[in-house]
């Protein structure tokens, strides 16, 4: 099984797509003149406006429910996988697709926001709906979400799952399968109250964990303040080839760092579109502009946390491209949570692998949540024109076994499979949104336009910009024009 997982990898994650994403958040920061620095602040407000209502969630939900899905476990055991493979120098790749993908972020958000519809009384949207309503491609629409609904009911949750169950039995020694028990009952309680339920849940819970996890990290960097300017200098070096341990290692540097960077931040991949296209807002750009910040967060913060804490700690081991150890800090230790653990446990002994325990548990299980709201949207998608409560609950039960599964399989398999739904999205979303970039950029330049004119909060009119097919938004426009 293995073998055939990694195969399947080999083609799905070949260089074309490492440096596809690269090229294309290059192109997209280029087209919307670098967005992501010149409407930082407005990234900052904008949170904080759209208000929740009977249909959609508020703008702060929908980025607690978009950064439940990309705060996760690949802030924790994907950072630490990263720099197992790809040596320092994969930190600084992270960081690169991060700051060129928030804006490839904001190009499927709002694209998100402009198609969505209302359906059952839930705003629903992504990449099927905008494929169908943008593009025309009905066949194409069915394929990403089939595919989706695959990947993040079945392959993506077992990821998430199998890091807490290791991070679990390595800090209080718990046995996978009572791991799994509880996730499995926690699961059931939360998605079968629906997507109301799951928004409420992340809003809380993500917020606090970041922020809590950022502080300890911040903590150990403290103390160990004075090596700090040493590991930029590696994580540069490394980058470029030009570390005398790590110098062969350019060509995995960027390949482990993109790879765990489009894992972590999802920019490109197709989710984020998705909790994006649930917000209440009074136009697209503003919470595109939001979901490219939640990539600020994710990568820029979280995953930098956990690069800061190991790097900084030494328990990192580096294997080369010949499969030799390259640099050994922890011996006999896997490539994952285990690196994060004996970090902040050497810093903070006898608590510092309990607490990334618990953090991870937080990160992983909140994203979980996330997947099943990307899944049942994709499956409502797919659905529409029928009654598919049978479809939703066979749904739910399947990703709460994938859960369970993932508890007790083997991490190896567990990031095969995750790494192979993360890839094939990734491949459909991105041609997608390079076809169908116009409305997106339309609808930033409409936004920058109206904030120019003292509009606080601008209100969209898809009409006057010549997109068609967002029939939301033209219903909602011509409402307001009615005396």
């Amino acid at each position: 099984m293995q073998a055939i997982v990694d195969g399947i990898n080999g083609w799905v994650w070949s260089p074309a797509l490492v440096y596809l994403c690269l090229i294309v958040g290059l192109y997209f920061s280029l087209r919307t003149r670098f967005m992501q620095v010149r409407h930082f602040s407005e990234m900052v407000r904008a949170i904080f406006r759209g208000r929740s209502s009977s249909a959609g969630v508020s703008s702060f939900q929908a980025l607690s429910l978009a950064l439940s899905g990309r705060v996760g476990t690949g802030n924790i055991a994907g950072v630490a996988t990263a720099i197992g493979f790809g040596g320092p120098g994969a930190v600084f790749w992270m960081w690169m697709v991060a700051f060129l993908g928030a804006a490839t972020a904001y190009i499927e958000s709002a694209l998100g926001q402009i198609y969505k519809i209302e359906h059952h009384g839930l705003y629903r949207g992504g990449p099927a709906y905008y494929i169908e309503k943008g593009l025309g491609w009905r066949v194409y629409a069915v394929v990403f979400a089939v595919m989706t609904v695959f990947a993040c009911g079945l392959l993506l949750p077992g990821v998430q799952t199998n890091s807490i169950a290791a991070s679990m039995e390595n800090a209080f020694g718990i046995n996978p399968a009572v791991t799994g028990t509880v996730i499995v009952i926690l699961l059931g309680l939360i998605i079968f109250g629906g997507v109301r339920r799951i928004a409420q849940v992340t809003q809380v819970v993500v917020p606090f964990m970041a922020l809590g996890y950022i502080l300890a990290a911040a903590v150990v960097v403290a103390l160990n303040i004075e090596k700090v300017p040493e590991v930029i200098g590696l994580i540069l070096s490394s980058a470029f080839g030009l570390d005398a341990g790590f110098g062969a290692m350019i060509g995995l540097a960027i390949q482990w760092g993109v790879k765990r960077g489009v894992y972590s931040n999802e920019a490109g991949q197709g989710t984020g579109p998705h909790a994006a296209a649930a917000a209440e807002v009074s136009h697209p750009a503003a919470q595109g502009l939001v979901q490219a910040f939640s990539v600020y967060v994710d990568t820029l913060f979280v995953c930098s946390a956990t690069a800061f804490m190991v790097l900084i700690a030494g328990t990192y081991n580096v294997t080369g491209p010949d499969g030799a150890q390259v640099f050994t800090g922890l011996a006999n230790i896997a490539a994952g949570t285990g690196f994060t653990q004996a970090a902040m446990e050497s810093v903070l002994p006898g608590f510092g692998s309990m607490f990334v325990a618990v953090a991870l548990f937080f990160f992983a299980f909140t994203t979980v949540l996330a997947y099943y709201y990307i899944a049942e949207t994709n499956l409502a998608y797919l659905t529409r024109n029928l009654r598919s409560e049978v479809l939703t609950f066979v749904l739910r039960v399947g990703l709460i076994g994938s859960a369970l599964y993932g508890c007790v399989r083997t991490s190896d398999l567990a990031w095969g499979l995750g790494d192979i739904g993360v890839g094939i999205m990734a491949w459909l979303n991105i041609f997608a949104i390079l076809l169908l970039q116009k409305p997106a950029l339309a609808a930033l330049r409409d936004y920058e336009a109206k904030k120019a004119n003292g509009r606080i909060e601008p209100d969209f009119d898809p009409r006057p910009l010549d997109i068609a097919n967002a029939t939301w938004w033209q219903a909602r426009a011509i409402g307001r024009e009615r005396p």
